[in-house]
């Protein structure tokens, strides 16, 4: 019995349909398939009930699924612990804004099962940040929307998406509203940083202005701090902006208004590594347990 044989079983058993299982695994339908017969043939038990409309799983199956689960969960505790074991001294992570306090309950998340090891936090520009890590000056690093077609050494992992909100003035009548449709907006002069600066969160935000059916009025360039814009958009001309959900709950600005987009608005954030180094599985478990409890606390 091998482990690929356990993980083929188990994803069926999840979808119930061998294609859907073999996507989940990044794998081809065949090859699954074949590791499960080879399973069931190794059991002398029939695992399935298949026909050309339905997948389900035997009494036999049933029985062994939860024994096949508590394999591979020992399996993925000994990596884990193996990882845990050789974790670095050191830790140098690239960071991006906006990250608000989700960044504090992935480091505390972090050193609770690596104690002993120090996080080191380094802030650059997304093409900076990703040079450092390439040339082995980090060892991994936050990265926003769709970049790896432009690095080819170094690989992305999904971790969770990151919400934005839009930020008005809090006396413009739009500010009354729960949500705010983008194309409410098109007249507004809208303050957004340099695309060199964040070409992530400035393409998704004039690709939803173009399906709103506008391009947006500039204002000016976003070129100090969130507080100075923020400051400007409450005092001066009404403009609007967009600002990181977990930065908003974080800001104190009584003469800004913040209120999430009809069409929700996110971008999608990974952790990038060298293809050749091994995974950070503890920071990535880190990542996703601090995603998934954010997920809980929004709904």
């Amino acid at each position: 019995m091998e482990l690929r044989q356990l993980r083929c079983f188990v994803a069926v058993a999840e979808e119930l349909h061998f294609g859907r299982a073999a996507e989940k695994l990044l794998l081809g339908q065949p090859a699954v398939s074949q590791q499960v017969r080879r399973l069931e043939r190794e059991l002398k038990v029939e695992l399935f009930d298949r026909s050309p409309r339905h997948v389900r799983l035997t009494q036999a199956g049933e029985r062994f699924l939860p024994a096949a689960r508590d394999v591979l969960a020992a399996e993925d505790a000994a990596r884990a612990l193996a990882a845990d074991l050789a974790a670095p001294a050191v830790l140098r992570l690239g960071t991006v804004t906006g990250l608000g306090e989700r960044l504090d309950l992935i480091l505390d998340t972090y050193q609770r099962r690596a104690p002993e090891v120090r996080v080191e936090l380094h802030s650059a520009p997304v093409r900076e940040r990703l040079a450092r890590l390439a040339d082995g000056r980090l060892d991994a690093a936050f990265v926003r929307g769709a970049v790896a077609e432009d690095s080819p050494d170094l690989r992305f992992l999904p971790v969770w998406q990151d919400e934005l909100v839009l930020a008005l003035p809090a006396r413009h009548a739009l500010a009354d509203r729960p949500e705010v449709d983008l194309a409410d907006l098109a007249d507004l002069p809208l303050r957004l940083t340099e695309r060199r600066n964040n070409p992530a969160l400035v393409d998704l935000v004039t690709d939803a202005c173009a399906r709103a059916g506008f391009r947006p009025v500039a204002g000016p360039a976003h070129d100090g701090t969130l507080q100075d814009t923020l400051a400007s958009i409450g005092t001066g001309t009404p403009m609007w902006t967009v600002v990181y959900a977990a930065n908003a709950r974080m800001t104190n600005a009584h003469r800004i208004a913040f209120r999430p987009c009809r069409t929700p608005l996110a971008v999608p954030t990974s952790i990038a590594v060298r293809r050749t180094a091994p995974l950070p599985r503890l920071l990535l478990e880190a990542c996703r347990r601090t995603a998934a409890t954010g997920d809980d606390q929004d709904s």
